[in-house]
């Protein structure tokens, strides 16, 4: 007997298997890499020969795969960070091929391992213990000591081939803006001793340099800069001390690291909402691109060549989801060595992404609710739009977090989620996004809640103006700082709107500054924003919760409970400024279902939802399904979904 039955698109679409953090081995011969193809997320490692893949973990590493991985020097291990319900306090583990996960270093508040010396005695740590992120140095089965201590965080570091030093990015100047590279050994420093780790000065003061990776022979170092507005990529010769730049300015580049011959080096180059890998010739300066389809090829963690000498990257497209690849530089040709999942779904029933812009000066059409603006510099700002396909299609305005980030054209499964629901989704690198260079993202410097707002207002009114749109149903909803973009543009432009989802967002700018991590304080609120105590009006006229009055349609609040970057009292003070003026909500558990209610009250202005076991957002399964459950509900309830998709089985 034979039936078919309509599955459940939302939990099918959550249940894709996802393959992250892949790592390549010392050796070049195994990849590690998280995934959650058995429900749950394991540790799993790929023989590159055979193409075999199996899990070392059966329970011990995180259900989120935020954090990555390394490799042990040794090849039998692999490292991992753990945390508590995904608060992001992380400790470093290690598992070994037979299982047997141990803790290697446990300190109080947030830990990242950086690196792993390749004699395997020292791990490169970063912790904000004492405050600040700063630089411990763990020697294995010894102690961990702090090797830094600054009053600005450091980023992005790495030991040198023979494990003696550390190349790291951090700021020491006067201007907030500033980022310098420093060289300096890893054993800390005594009382007594003067020898300072050393400034390579590498670009302008006020511009941001980094160290990407070192040469093999430890005699220079692959390093980034954007004093020129796009960023480029150069190599540092530590004993000429002067470095050598590379490409022509067309395109903002940002290095990655030197092949294993020292010769070359592999760059990511941003064209417009493409990323793209980029080999150089370091000696002729010659660079060609890999040749892959239009997308987005990310490099992976570890070595990043195999021992045959192939580049490994992660590929992907709108409508293809994340694939692990073998590059071949000689041949250009590729091999996929992981292909993705796709379950009962076909990448055709995903929606492309079309690429546009649109000119903006910040100040849209729809009028200002909150803060009033004169016009900006009129700019181009580039746009993506995924078509659902309905007609007339409701749109979901769908600005992304960071803000230093932008949107690309990569599988997105909260898009494809969207899009399933009858939604058309738009996406705006507003000023501030990456890709554009320098003076694009200073353009978001004490102006939150300014011409970035508007630039994604004025890209919605473009595509609104589209006689396929519905102009009675448009949404806007995001995350982190989308979260917080969802929140202003529902007080700022609630003309445009006729409902608004603020996921884990940022709503009171103070109580942010106050309450996230140290080194989300020092290089997100005060570098944008200047220090609360110096700018109380910006801070005060720039935080959603101040004009909670405006708010003029359905709004729906998610967050973690157990969010450390975006702290959960963001929503419950949003929350508390409604209730302030007379807006009247509805509290909803985990699942979205109303305490005491059957169902939730139709006259309700504001749904509420608090997620426990959850930090700031989650890539488990389960988690993915209950939002997008609450999300979904929210939804059809508010303004209505048509789904387009869907899944049948024969039994």
């Amino acid at each position: 007997m034979s039936r078919t039955d309509e599955k459940d698109v939302l939990e099918e679409l959550a249940s894709l298997p996802t393959l992250a953090h892949p790592t390549v081995s010392p050796d070049g011969t195994e990849i590690a890499f998280y995934y959650d193809v058995t429900g749950r997320n394991e540790l799993h490692v790929l023989d590159v020969e055979s193409g075999e893949h199996e899990p070392w973990s059966d329970g011990e590493v995180p259900r989120n795969a935020r954090w990555g991985v390394e490799w042990a020097a040794d090849g039998d291990g692999v490292f991992f960070h753990l945390d508590e319900a995904g608060n992001e306090q992380n400790d470093v583990h290690r598992i070994g091929r037979d299982g047997g996960a141990a803790p290697v270093v446990e300190m109080d508040q947030q830990v990242s391992l950086y690196d792993v010396g390749e004699a395997g005695e020292t791990l490169l740590l970063g912790s904000n213990r004492d405050g600040q992120m700063n630089l411990y140095r763990h020697e294995t089965g010894g102690e961990t000591t702090k090797i830094t201590d600054y009053e600005r965080a450091v980023w992005g570091a790495h030991l040198s081939p023979d494990g003696e030093r550390v190349a790291y990015a951090t700021n020491e100047a006067d201007d907030y803006d500033n980022r310098d590279v420093y060289v300096g050994g890893v054993a800390p420093r005594a009382a007594s001793d003067d020898s300072e780790p050393r400034n390579l000065a590498i670009g302008d003061t006020g511009a941001e340099s980094t160290p990407a990776d070192w040469h093999p022979d430890g005699s220079k170092l692959l390093v980034g800069d954007n004093s020129e507005d796009l960023g480029r990529a150069g190599v540092y010769d530590l004993d000429a001390d002067s470095v050598e730049w590379y490409g022509d300015r067309s395109y903002e580049e940002s290095p990655l690291f030197f092949l294993p011959d020292g010769d070359r080096f592999v760059v990511s180059r941003a064209r417009e909402a493409t990323g793209v890998p980029v080999v150089y010739d370091v000696e002729t300066g010659e660079s060609r691109e890999f040749d892959l389809p239009e997308g987005v090829a990310s490099p992976v963690g570890g070595e990043h060549v195999l021992a045959d000498g192939r580049v490994v990257l992660v590929h992907t497209t709108p409508t293809r989801r994340p694939e692990l690849v073998a590059y071949d530089l000689d041949t250009d040709e590729y091999e996929t060595l992981v292909e993705a999942e796709y379950g009962p779904f076909d990448p055709e029933d995903f929606a492309d992404a079309e690429y546009f812009t649109v000119e903006s000066d910040g100040v849209p059409e729809t009028p200002a609710r909150a803060v009033d603006h004169d016009p900006y510099e009129t700019t181009e700002i580039g746009a993506l739009l995924f078509d659902s396909g309905e007609r007339p299609s409701p749109l979901i305005v769908n600005p992304h977090g960071g803000p230093r980030a932008r949107d690309t054209k990569a599988f997105n499964l909260y898009t494809q989620f969207l899009v399933s629901r009858g939604f058309s989704v738009l996406q705006v690198n507003y000023r501030g996004s990456t890709g554009r260079g320098r003076e694009f993202v200073e353009e978001l410097i004490d102006d939150w809640g300014g011409a970035e707002q508007g630039d994604v207002a004025t890209a919605a009114e473009s595509v609104i103006d589209r006689d396929w749109i519905d102009s009675d149903r448009v949404v806007v909803f995001g995350g982190s700082y989308g979260g917080y973009s969802a929140y202003w543009q529902s007080v700022q432009y609630p003309d445009l709107y006729d409902a608004g989802v603020a996921w884990i967002g940022v709503s009171d700018l103070e109580d942010m500054y106050e309450n996230t991590m140290p080194h989300f304080r020092s290089e997100l609120m005060v570098k944008y924003l200047g220090h609360p105590e110096a700018a109380p009006e910006l801070y005060e006229r720039r935080s959603p919760t101040t004009h909670a009055e405006n708010v003029d349609a359905p709004l729906l609040v998610v967050h973690g409970v157990n969010d450390r970057r975006v702290p959960v009292s963001q929503a419950r003070l949003f929350r508390e400024a409604l209730e302030s003026v007379g807006v009247e909500g509805v509290e909803l558990d985990a699942e979205g279902v109303a305490a005491g209610e059957a169902e939730v009250p139709a006259d309700a202005d504001y749904e509420y939802v608090e997620l426990g076991e959850e930090g700031h957002a989650s890539s488990d399964i389960g988690q993915k399904v209950r939002t997008f459950r609450v999300l979904d509900d929210f939804l059809d309830r508010r303004v209505g979904t048509r789904p387009t998709l869907s899944v049948t089985a024969d039994d």
